[in-house]
């Protein structure tokens, strides 16, 4: 078989979803698993997670439903609520919670009837001008929907756009008007993402919504104690499939972006762009081969990328390589740093895995 494989400890899920509560020890903690967790599994993540976790979080209403097909019963948020009335047949059905952000979807949901109250987060606009109404809007909002015989269970929500920020400035404004307003209207609140988890304690609420952390990422641009004590989840791990003697002045790869500078080797590696990994990481990001760093040198190919290994005496056919998160000997290589080396975030590298990947479970009574 190929040896390119996701390998995901779900002992470092449940690791990192406890190191969230204890940040913020009077709330409850959503755990966020949209987008397939983030690329590790949501069914196998929600499994792992279900004994601690008082509810999921996901996007949408086909990423509930593969949880609700696959045996999980814990209630389940929608984050982005209903994409069209016809939804809340499903919601009402499967008893998930819904987010409500616009005027269509309130009025779609005062227009139905459930079997049972539905649990609604009403969203208020931090700032970001994404989803959400403005909290001028939001106070008579809320009021309809206290008054709503489908409604139950009313939260107030938001999303922090700049909580991973340097500057807290346009952070703690936003923070202040989202508190004032849910202590106008006693409402139960939810702000806190990962960062926000970590770092701003002033922002937990009721509930949280941790999701990047859960999978080892740090999203903080600085240094943070708590956050150092995130374990990475998945590991992105080959083999060397080729080894090549170069002279001084060869070249490697695509456009011969990479030249020897000295006589050197090159290690080729059975993992590609078309396996997720980013063709944008430039020459010098590093991989671990036999747990010791070791930078990539020239273009990513479709199934294949070169490093150079000419300081690892022992780099072999089938020497293992983990191009993000932890080696065999307990090195780690975090993801956040690869990200950087391509120019884009953990989130896209971590969802960006694709199925031919396959993903192997271990831990949490796998």
């Amino acid at each position: 078989m190929r040896p390119l494989v996701a390998h995901i400890d779900l002992d470092a899920l449940r690791h990192n979803y406890q190191l969230a509560c204890r940040c913020a020890p009077q709330s409850r903690s959503v755990a966020v698993i949209k987008a397939d967790a983030y690329g590790h599994g949501a069914l196998a993540c929600a499994r792992a997670l279900e004994t601690d976790v008082p509810a999921f979080a996901v996007a949408c209403i086909e990423e509930a439903l593969s949880l609700r097909e696959g045996g999980i019963k814990a209630p389940i948020v929608l984050l982005e609520g209903i994409f069209s009335a016809d939804e809340l047949a499903l919601v009402d059905q499967h008893r998930l919670w819904i987010s409500v952000h616009s005027a269509w979807q309130v009025e779609a949901l005062l227009a139905y009837s459930p079997r049972q109250p539905i649990p609604v987060w009403l969203k208020v606009d931090s700032g970001m001008h994404r989803l959400g109404f403005s909290p001028e809007e939001a106070t008579s909002v809320w009021q309809r929907l206290v008054d709503a015989p489908q409604v139950t269970a009313l939260h107030l929500m938001s999303h922090f756009a700049t909580a991973d920020a340097k500057d807290p400035s346009y952070f703690n404004r936003q923070m202040n008007t989202l508190k004032a307003l849910a202590a106008k209207l006693k409402a139960p609140l939810c702000l806190a993402n990962s960062p926000a988890t970590l770092a701003w304690p002033a922002a937990h609420g009721d509930w949280n919504r941790p999701g990047v952390m859960l999978y080892g990422s740090d999203p903080l641009e600085v240094p943070n104690e708590i956050a150092q004590q995130l374990r990475p989840v998945m590991t992105l791990r080959s083999e060397i499939i080729a080894l090549r003697e170069l002279a001084e002045g060869d070249q490697v790869g695509y456009s011969g972006r990479w030249k020897a500078k000295r006589p050197s080797k090159i290690a080729v590696v059975a993992a590609g762009y078309g396996d997720g990994y980013d063709r944008h990481a430039v020459d010098g990001t590093p991989v671990l081969v036999n747990g010791q760093r070791c930078p990539i040198a020239g273009k990513v190919s479709m199934d294949m990328l070169t490093v150079d290994v000419t300081d690892v005496p022992d780099a072999a056919i089938g020497s293992e390589v983990v191009l993000w998160g932890a080696a065999s000997n307990g090195s780690v290589l975090p993801v956040d740093e690869v990200a950087r080396y391509c120019d884009t975030i953990s989130y896209t590298l971590l969802t960006g895995v694709l199925p031919r990947a396959p993903r192997r479970y271990h831990g949490a009574h796998v």
